[in-house]
C-alpha cells in the first residue's frame, strides 16, 4: 500500500485518509466530486424546501397533522446525514484532500450511526401511525395526536444516541499505532475497528449486535404493521375504499424498502458503492416521493411557486 496512506507503525495514529471508492482512477475523481455535490446539493434543496414549506406556510401549520412532524424529522435527519458523510469524501475527489483527525473521525462516525438510527426509528413510527389510521381509524384521531406524535418524535431523537455511544465506546478501548487507511468513503465503525492494532473481534460483535438490534427491531415492527394493514384492508368491502388505503401506504413502503432492502445485501458483500447507495438514495428521493403523493404539500408548492413568480414579475415591472 502507499506510504503516502500510511503511518509509522511505531507512532500513534492522529488522523485518517479516507479512500473513498477503491480502484477509482484519478481522471475520474472530479466527476465523482461533482456527481457528489450534485447529490448533495439535491438533498439539501429537496429536505429544505419541505422544511420551509412547513415553517412559512400557515395553511400547513393549520392542517398539522402527524404524518406532517414525520416528514420534517425525517428532512431534517437526511440533511444532517448528508452534510456529515458527504462534504469530505467531496474534498478528497476534488482537492485530493483525504486526511480527516483521529477525533474528527471518531464524531463522523457517530453521527453516521446517530442518524442512521434515528431513521430508523422514525420509519417504525411512520409504520405506526399507518396501522392506527387503517386498523383504528374511529380511535385514531385520539390515539395519535399531534402532541403525541411530537413525544415520539422528540423520544426517537434522543434515545437514537444510545447504541452508537455504546459501539464508539468499545472502539475507543482499541489502540491505533498503525495503518490509518479507511477503505470507505467516510468513518464507520466497521472500517475503524479493522485498522486497531489488537483484537477487534469483541468489538466487532459487539458493533453487530447492536447493528441488528437497531434495524430488526423496528423492521419487525414495521412487518406486523403493514401485514396487519394488509388484513384490515382487504376486508374492506368497497374497492375504492381499498384502493385508497393501500395508495396511503405505498409512499412509506417505498421509503421503507429503499432504506431496508440494501442494507440487508449490504451485510453479506459490503460493497462500498452499495452503502453509498443505500445511503444517499432515501435523503434524494424522501421529499420528492411525499411532495408527488401528498395533496395539500404538492398544492402550497405550486401555490408558493406561483406567488413567487408574481412577485419576481413585479419586481422586473417597477425596475423597467
Amino acid at each position: 500500500m502507499s506510504q503516502e496512506y500510511i503511518l509509522s507503525r511505531s507512532s500513534v495514529v492522529t488522523e485518517f485518509f479516507i479512500v473513498g471508492f477503491p480502484g477509482l482512477q484519478p481522471k475520474y475523481y472530479s466527476l465523482m466530486a461533482a456527481f457528489l455535490l450534485c447529490i448533495y446539493i439535491a438533498v439539501i434543496t429537496g429536505n429544505s424546501l419541505i422544511v420551509v414549506l412547513f415553517v412559512i406556510e400557515r395553511s400547513l401549520q393549520n392542517l398539522q397533522k402527524p404524518m406532517y412532524i414525520i416528514m420534517l424529522s425525517l428532512s431534517l435527519s437526511d440533511i444532517g446525514f448528508c452534510t456529515v458523510a458527504l462534504p469530505k469524501v467531496i474534498s478528497r475527489y476534488w482537492f485530493n484532500d483525504g486526511y480527516i483527525g483521529f477525533y474528527v473521525c471518531l464524531f463522523q462516525r457517530q453521527l453516521i450511526h446517530y442518524f442512521g438510527t434515528l431513521n430508523s426509528l422514525i420509519m417504525m413510527i411512520m409504520a405506526l401511525d399507518r396501522y392506527l389510521a387503517i386498523c383504528y381509524p374511529l380511535r385514531y384521531p385520539v390515539l395519535m395526536t399531534n402532541r403525541t406524535m411530537r413525544l415520539l418524535i422528540g423520544f426517537s431523537w434522543v434515545t437514537a444516541m444510545i447504541a452508537p455511544t455504546i459501539s464508539l465506546m468499545q472502539t475507543m478501548k482499541l489502540p491505533f499505532c498503525g495503518p490509518n487507511t479507511i477503505i470507505h468513503c467516510f468513518c464507520d465503525s466497521l472500517s475503524m475497528n479493522q485498522l486497531a492494532c489488537a483484537d477487534a473481534t469483541l468489538t466487532n460483535l459487539i458493533s453487530y449486535a447492536v447493528a441488528m438490534f437497531v434495524l430488526l427491531v423496528p423492521l419487525s415492527f414495521i412487518i406486523f404493521s403493514y401485514l396487519s394493514i394488509l388484513v384490515s384492508v382487504l376486508r374492506i368491502a368497497n374497492t375504492q375504499g381499498r384502493m385508497k388505503a393501500f395508495s396511503t401506504c405505498a409512499t412509506q413502503l417505498t421509503i421503507i424498502a429503499i432504506y431496508y432492502v440494501p442494507r440487508f445485501v449490504m451485510n453479506s458483500s459490503q460493497k462500498i458503492a452499495l452503502v453509498m447507495f443505500y445511503s444517499l438514495l432515501p435523503p434524494v428521493v424522501n421529499p420528492f416521493i411525499y411532495c408527488i403523493r401528498i395533496k395539500e404539500i404538492r398544492q402550497f408548492f405550486i401555490k408558493w411557486c406561483v406567488h413567487r413568480n408574481r412577485i419576481v414579475s413585479r419586481s422586473l415591472t417597477i425596475s423597467k
